[in-house]
């Protein structure tokens, strides 16, 4: 097909913001033909800033029933990312779903099987796979250039969120409407670069307070330590509560010391790998000289809009996908498996026990007698899910 024709399923924050980008005409090959909500409020934008070329739908079902679109955008809460994912590729539609995958490993692996049998075009929206200092460093540890790795400490603390934030829907920061706080909704994107950089550990450890900084009820401070097959150990710090906060992600290795931090790599490179010289030097104290070099980066970073044009270009042409909607289920395995050490408060192991992650979600859902003030919408997710 020459064109794309482009429905947005939820207008809230990021539809609103993937609907101007296309009206831009930021992303090439593509038309916004449609959009759904079921806030009636959000029509009046969309009348404002959209129409009159965009339909508006009341209904996700409605809007992919239309014939209007050959592909769709979900950008809804979490817990219907998996089964608006699924029906849209039922229906024989192409689909970009918004991060993350889903809650829970368990039906979001039931959306990768089914996906997997279809012809259609699956993508997430994971836009910080765009940025050329994290493609640079997956692409140093894949090819050993550092060696091995011996440790890797990634402080994200500049998420910060004012409690007017989770004020402002009714769905943020609760076990039924979000199912988690800053893991399921900022935390996505670096536990999917972890994951993509790294590889998957074999068992994890995590501590974490809930709203120990804001009238929330799920976490808003998390400390996590990983442990690989290889030896190697991570440490995962992240929250919205510290401004200013700081993005610095280190990494130890034979071949010295890398730090990713303001969009530069800056690697303190040895000269011959530690493991060489510890087997070979013979006058007690001393390391291996090292130079300090500031690593360089091709291309720019696109974010969104990059990750929608590689999206079009999959669907037209056949291009690889930069984040294939399959992928999604990694970064989502390490922050249930956080979320399933802080509940029983032990290690956990991966594969996670899914059925016990639910359960132990479940309950929370049910024994909650959280009471949140909310300016925002509220979401109709209630019960319990499997």
């Amino acid at each position: 097909m020459n064109t794309v024709r482009i429905g947005i399923i939820g207008m809230g924050g990021m539809g609103g913001s993937h609907a101007t980008r296309m009206k831009e005409g930021r992303v090439a090959n593509s038309t916004l033909t449609a959009v759904c909500d079921i806030d009636p409020a959000r029509r009046e934008w969309v009348r404002q800033n959209l129409a009159p070329t965009v339909a508006w739908f009341d209904s996700a079902a409605a809007l992919m029933d239309s014939g209007a679109v050959d592909a769709v955008i979900i950008t809804t809460p979490h817990y219907q990312h998996p089964t608006l994912s699924r029906k849209a590729l039922e229906k024989g539609l192409h689909v970009m779903c918004e991060k993350p995958a889903g809650v829970f490993t368990k039906n979001v692996r039931e959306l990768n099987a089914f996906a997997a049998r279809q012809d259609k075009v699956f993508g997430i929206m994971f836009n910080q796979r765009t940025n050329p200092a994290y493609q640079k460093i997956r692409e140093m540890v894949r090819s050993g250039e550092l060696g091995s790795i011996k440790r890797i400490v990634w402080l994200v603390t500049n998420w910060y969120r004012p409690q007017s934030y989770y004020d402002n829907g009714g769905w943020r920061a609760t076990w039924s409407g979000e199912g988690g706080a800053v893991l399921l909704n900022q935390d996505p994107h670096q536990l999917d670069l972890w994951q993509w950089m790294f590889g998957m550990p074999k068992r994890v450890r995590a501590f974490m307070a809930f709203g120990k900084y804001h009238n929330i009820e799920c976490e808003d401070d998390v400390t996590a330590y990983l442990e690989y097959e290889g030896g190697a150990t991570g440490l995962f710090v992240t929250g919205t509560g510290e401004t200013p906060g700081t993005n610095r992600l280190e990494i130890s290795c034979d071949m010295g010391k890398i730090v990713v931090e303001d969009k530069k790599i800056l690697f303190w490179k040895n000269e011959m790998s530690e493991r060489e010289f510890n087997a070979t030097w013979k006058k007690g104290f001393g390391s291996p000289k090292h130079i300090l070099e500031e690593v360089a980066c091709e291309g720019i970073e696109t974010g969104h809009v990059g990750v929608l044009n590689n999206w079009v270009d999959a669907i037209r042409t056949g291009a690889p996908l930069l984040v294939p909607g399959i992928e999604g289920i990694n970064g989502l395995t390490l922050s249930n498996s956080f979320h399933l050490s802080q509940w029983t408060d032990n290690w956990v192991d991966l594969p996670i026990n899914e059925d016990l992650f639910v359960e132990l979600l479940n309950q929370r859902i049910k024994e909650s007698t959280f009471v949140k003030n909310t300016a925002g919408r509220v979401m109709d997710v209630t019960g319990t899910f499997g």
